[in-house]
């Protein structure tokens, strides 16, 4: 395998089993530094310069979605989501129209799931945030979030303060103390608009993967050995202590594939891990599954599901996904046991 760098990124030529179109060849592009997470390319191009543009194009509308949804850093002429929510309380503030779709979209979402996802919840997740870090800088002495300081976070997370005028370009959030977390949409939604534009471009066959977050374009343009030319997508083991990574493999053309899992980021308190996707009903790390993951077209909507219904009990999640069009889901329950909706397992690849 040739590894080859080339403006940051970590370029990979991949020798395919049966090439489909002569001349054609796989290749795979890694980097670091968007949404604090690896972001993996892997498409199919004649020659080595044409992927490389491509991989280029695509870091660099990533960095754009990075840079306008981050809610910890501002940059110099850009308002961003941490522009919105330092002028809390204070003005409208002019934004980018991808910040407004995002918001809007997310509006819909907590609408569609009840509050389950409220990207509103900032206040409450902030909390969270920095006594987990707290804790894990100094585990002998971590604690919780006292529950009066949870309950007078709430106070601040309506989703209906969030005011989006389109026709000004502007969001502002009416509450004081509200603060905007996008952080369980933001990669999903990028990676959607990123797909849906290379799509557009004539783009036929290409995977998107930021963090796990997976969006297919099209097929494979080199097939298995079975002649199967769907991607295969691994979905982690939520179960560290398994020589297993991968719970299970999942093929899809065109799709999106996205998991939450406790494993991700969380903390011990008193001998007890706190995971970091918090339920907006009890302000505490939600206590039903170990992960759950969706598959769907639109990797947004796979995102902000994944923590919906994480945050829901089975039989009202089941109920809530079978009436979501083009969506399926696998519950991965906290004694190890997995729930499908109706037709995830046959995305499942065989043994």
């Amino acid at each position: 395998m040739k590894r080859i760098s080339v403006i940051g990124l970590c370029l990979i030529f991949l020798m395919p089993a049966g090439c489909a179109r002569p001349q054609t060849q796989r290749y795979q592009a890694e980097f670091l530094s968007l949404f604090d997470t690896v972001t993996t390319i892997v498409g199919y191009s004649d020659s080595e310069e044409h992927f490389k543009a491509l991989a280029e194009e695509i870091r660099a509308e990533l960095e754009a979605y990075h840079q306008l949804y981050d809610i910890y850093h501002a940059y110099p002429g850009l308002n961003n989501i941490k522009t919105i929510n330092d002028n809390a309380g204070i003005k409208p503030v002019v934004v980018d129209g991808r910040i407004i779709d995002m918001l809007e979209f997310a509006k819909e979402a907590c609408g569609r799931s009840g509050g389950a996802f409220n990207v509103a919840l900032g206040p409450v997740l902030r909390l969270w945030h920095d006594y987990r870090e707290a804790g894990l800088d100094d585990p002998e002495n971590a604690q919780l979030p006292p529950a009066e300081l949870l309950q007078e976070a709430a106070l601040h997370t309506d989703i209906n303060d969030v005011i989006i005028d389109r026709e000004a370009s502007t969001v502002y959030l009416r509450d004081a103390g509200m603060r905007l977390d996008v952080g369980a949409i933001a990669k999903g939604y990028a990676i959607e608009q990123v797909a849906r534009d290379a799509e557009s471009r004539g783009v036929a066959s290409l995977l998107i993967s930021v963090g796990g977050n997976v969006r297919a374009i099209g097929k494979k343009l080199d097939a298995d050995s079975s002649g199967d030319r769907r991607w295969a997508i691994g979905i982690q083991n939520p179960d560290k202590s398994s020589p297993r990574d991968e719970l299970m493999l999942v093929q899809i053309n065109g799709l999106s594939v996205v998991s939450s899992g406790i494993y991700e980021r969380y903390y011990t308190v008193d001998g007890r891990q706190y995971h970091h996707i918090i339920d907006p009903g009890t302000l505490m790390p939600a206590g039903r599954y170990a992960q759950v993951s969706i598959i769907c077209r639109d990797s947004g909507l796979a995102d902000a599901l994944s923590t919906a219904v994480f945050c829901m009990p089975l039989d009202k999640g089941k109920a809530f996904i079978e009436q979501t069009a083009g969506v399926e889901a696998a519950w991965v329950l906290e004694n190890g046991g997995i729930e499908y909706s109706s037709g995830f397992e046959s995305y499942i690849k065989a043994d």
